[in-house]
Formats: C-alpha cells, structure tokens, sequence
C-alpha cells in the first residue's frame, strides 16, 4: 500500500477566505489614523493601571492624616486626598477596578447579548416576537435607572457589579446579533446544513457565531466603553465600590467638593482618565466596524 504525503504549502499558496478577510481588516483599521491611535491609548493605559502600581508603588489602604491634601510635589505628583491617599496612586488602583469592571461587564452583556440574538434570529416566528419583545421592554427601562435601584437594595462588589452590569447592558448586541443572524440563516451553507437534519445548536454554533465575529468583536468593544462609563456614573453617586476600594468614578465623587478649593489635582486626573479611555475605545469600535464593513472594501 502506498502511503501519500501532502507537501506543506508554499508560501505562495492560497490562504482561505476567512483568513483573507481578517488580513484586509486588519490593514484597513492600520490604515485608520484615529483608531490606531485610539488603540494606542489603551495599551498606555492598561499599562499604567496594571503595571505602574510596581513602578509607583503606593499604599492606598491605610489613612494618613497627617499627609492629607497636599499638593502636587517631587514626594507626590499629583498630590494627596483627603485622607493622605497619593493620588496618582490612586488613579492607578481604581483604573484597575474601572477596567476591570469595564472589559468583565462588557464582555458578558456581548456573550449574553450574542446567544439570546442569535437564537432568536435563527428560530423566527413567534420565538423571536416573544424574545425580542422582551429585549424592546427592557431597553424602555433607562440602566441607569436599574443600577440605582439595584445599587439602593444592595452594595454591589466588584464581582457584583460586573454581573449587574452585564446584565443590564446586554440588550443592545442582541439586536445587532439577531439582525445579522436574520441575513446569515438563509445562506447556502445553513440552508444545506437544515436540509441534512443538522440541529439547530450545530448550525448557530458552528455557522452562525463564527460568520458573525466582526460584528461580535465590534459590540464588544462599545459595551466596554459603556460599561466603564456606568460604572463612573454609580461610583460618582457614592453606590459602587467602597472604601478603601475605589474606581475613577469615586474619586471624582470625592473630590468635587474640593474641587472648589483650589485642589484640581483630586478631580482633573480621575476625569481625563474617563474621558481618554471611552474616546479611545469608541475610536477603536469606530475602526473595527469600519474595517469589517465588507462594502467599504
């Protein structure tokens, strides 16, 4: 019996499409000034939050009032709060939260979002009419709303705000997923797949999801953005984290009334940090979308 062997491909072969697809993306969002840009603004800030804490280490647990709201100086650079907390310090440990709550939250309200549009897309009919229904009721209710209910029952942790987060903010990628379900489920390939008995499971996980990760990807990357920005708006109404744990939106909620004295340095940093940050990721979904929009190609 003879055994054949494949050779390796050239390095000219040809690459699949879905390959090729994710290539040209990938060179169109390069090609993207503000989204590399916007790219490169969160590197710098993750870095910073993860990382800046072993370079600039500061002890942002225990009190000292005798350090406390003290200016920008070569000891602190940005300054001290009211409690003798260094401030950047802070800004790094709370960034950490803020990020962390962020990508955590945005990424279940996507996978949530993702399965609940997907099906419902996929089966039609009054399945989708009842869930989708659901989805409408739900996006009537402002999250903000929800969160100070939830917020006023409960003193959410970390882990809880990414799980009331999450399941607040997930309404939104549903609709975009079960519309792009709603043009994938009559292709060819599904089509065969249901004309050969395959299960409804096979065709929405094995078809479905991967033909819709570009739109995936891009509904990530806006709910994170969201998520931080939620995040800051319950923190700033003294109803996320608490002390000695913080985020970006508790420091400027602890800082506004010092604000008015003159010490900039406990609110400026805290709301550039928020403003840097979602701009930069809404740049980034604007240069995702944009490279995966296959009519710009």
């Amino acid at each position: 019996m003879t055994t054949v062997q494949i050779a390796p491909e050239a390095p000219g072969a040809p690459v699949t499409a879905a390959a090729t697809g994710f290539r040209l993306a990938a060179r169109r969002f390069r090609h993207n000034t503000l989204a590399v840009i916007g790219l490169g603004v969160v590197v710098v800030i993750v870095l910073f939050c993860f990382v800046g804490p072993f370079v600039y280490p500061t002890d942002q647990v225990h009190t000292q009032l005798s350090e406390a709201n003290l200016g920008p100086s070569d000891a602190h650079l940005l300054g001290t709060d009211a409690v003798g907390h260094d401030v950047l310090g802070r800004l790094m440990y709370g960034g950490r939260v803020s990020l962390l709550v962020g990508i955590a939250a945005g990424v279940l309200a996507t996978v949530v979002g993702t399965l609940w549009g997907s099906v419902a897309g996929y089966l039609g009919g009054w399945v989708d009419a009842v869930m989708m229904r659901i989805v409408d009721a739900g996006i009537a209710i402002p999250a903000l709303f929800i969160l100070l209910v939830i917020s006023a029952i409960t003193t959410p942790g970390v882990a809880g705000l990414v799980v009331i987060l999450g399941l607040v903010s997930w309404l939104v990628p549903s609709r975009l997923i079960r519309a792009e379900t709603l043009t994938l489920k009559n292709r060819d390939y599904v089509l065969t797949l249901r004309a050969i008995g395959g299960s409804h499971a096979r065709a929405i996980g094995k078809h479905l999801l991967p033909n819709s990760v570009s739109t995936i990807v891009v509904a990530a990357t806006f709910q994170v953005a969201d998520a931080i920005l939620l995040v800051a708006y319950v923190s700033y109404l003294g109803l996320g984290v608490q002390p000695p744990a913080t985020d970006w939106g508790g420091m400027l909620s602890a800082g506004l009334t010092a604000a008015y004295s003159g010490r900039w340095w406990l609110i400026l940093p805290p709301g550039l940090a928020v403003i840097l940050v979602v701009c930069a990721l809404n740049a980034v979904g604007d240069g995702l979308r944009d490279a995966f929009d296959v009519r710009g190609r």
